[in-house]
């Protein structure tokens, strides 16, 4: 199930419009050869969320947010319109319901070169149909 929460995060956020003029990719993983800025999922876990009448699970995902800038705020409205199309994701996914989307933290540090990096994490439970 969380491969399949992983494929349907990343083929949602890579079909946003606004994100895409925004970002050079949406990825799973960090890009290799991809200019800045890029979104990647770069890590999940998950653990038992069963009921007596579905599996589940409680799956914990990290987003990455790389770009540049030297002000505090750089890339704030990007950030606000990637956390508002995750906590848009359909609930009803091929095979899998999403139950709940919650924020969990964020953080974001300023590394060298004008470069910032932004991480979003989110709790997601699902359950099988």
């Amino acid at each position: 199930m969380e491969i399949a929460l992983r494929a349907a995060l990343l083929g949602w956020l890579a079909a946003d419009p606004t994100l895409t003029s925004e970002l050079n990719a949406v990825v799973e993983e960090a890009p290799s050869r991809t200019s800045l800025p890029w979104l990647a999922l770069t890590a999940s876990s998950s653990t038992d969320w069963s009921c007596k009448t579905h599996q589940g699970r409680e799956i914990r995902m990290a987003l990455e947010l790389q770009c540049r800038g030297d002000a505090p705020d750089t890339a704030a409205a990007l950030v606000a319109a990637i956390e508002a199309r995750v906590e848009s994701l359909p609930r009803a996914q091929a095979g899998f319901r999403v139950v709940s989307t919650v924020f969990l933290r964020a953080r974001a540090e300023q590394r060298g070169e004008s470069r910032r990096a932004i991480l979003l994490e989110y709790r997601f439970r699902i359950l099988t149909h």
